[in-house]
């Protein structure tokens, strides 16, 4: 039986993307690695990073206020979808035209002219 070695440790939860769970798992297989723990400890330890340059978009909290059917909407759906409430409004957002819809100007109407 393998002993573990004698290092004080702390859980760490963070979310990653399935396909890069599925590299954790693939090379916890390549490199005999126990568990996924193991595998980003190893990727912890070579990683360099005074030299990564993070590609960071700005991000700023804002309040909106929204109709109670708008709220129980987002929230049914964030549910059904597995996403949180706040990635179905970035993608309702995402959706909009970046423009201003061309919409036609109504017609104007030709003023009568005054009887004499």
């Amino acid at each position: 039986m393998a002993t573990r070695p004698n290092i004080s440790t702390t859980p760490v939860t963070f979310d990653l993307p399935l396909d890069l769970l599925a590299k954790i798992e693939a090379c916890r297989k390549t490199l005999g690695s126990g568990s996924a723990s193991a595998v980003i400890r190893a990727a912890l330890e070579r990683f360099d990073f005074a030299a990564c340059q993070p590609q960071v978009t700005p991000h700023r909290q804002i309040s909106v206020r929204l109709s109670l059917e708008q709220r129980t909407t987002l929230k049914r759906f964030a549910k059904i979808k597995g996403v949180s409430v706040g990635e179905l409004l970035r993608m309702a957002v995402e959706d909009l035209p970046r423009t201003k819809p061309k919409v036609k100007p109504p017609v104007a109407k030709r003023a009568k002219k005054a009887s004499r």
